[in-house]
């Protein structure tokens, strides 16, 4: 089986999801892209900012619609590596995200294709294209050692 590299996008963030453990913060990271350019950035960081909105997600939307001038993310792509909560979710649909790529599966979390499946209520006014997997080993790798050292 040939094993193909792991694209730019989702190793920067699985840079800054290690850049989160290294905080103590559970480790997840995302990048925003636009137009083949990383804009932005964000860890986890809800201990650190006692903040629970302080998800990788939020963090990297938060820093792109600054950088951007404009909360409409349109022709963004997001890079993150775990599958998105409801709050992330609803957040990537309202930023109006292009593409989301995500690397591990969160069956108890997640709300992209476990859970409240977020984008495909009525409801929700923008689902972006979703493609899932890539570094999902690297990324789950990191999460299960980050927890092991924990307990």
């Amino acid at each position: 089986m040939t094993r193909w590299p792991l694209p730019e996008y989702m190793q920067l963030a699985l840079a800054q999801a290690r850049e989160a453990a290294d905080s103590g913060e559970v480790p997840i990271g995302a990048v925003v892209v636009k137009d083949g350019k990383v804009i932005a950035a964000g860890r986890n960081g809800p201990r650190k900012r006692h903040d629970p909105t302080s998800h990788a997600e939020i963090e990297a939307i938060r820093a792109a619609a600054l950088i951007l001038g404009n909360e409409r993310l349109e022709g963004c792509e997001l890079w993150v590596t775990l599958e998105p909560c409801a709050m992330c979710a609803g957040a990537i649909a309202h930023a109006r995200i292009a593409r989301l790529y995500y690397a591990a599966a969160d069956p108890k979390g997640g709300a992209v294709e476990h859970g409240a499946r977020v984008f495909e209520h009525a409801q929700c006014l923008h689902k972006p294209e979703v493609y899932s997997g890539m570094g999902e080993s690297e990324a789950a790798d990191l999460l299960r050692r980050f927890f092991r050292e924990r307990r």
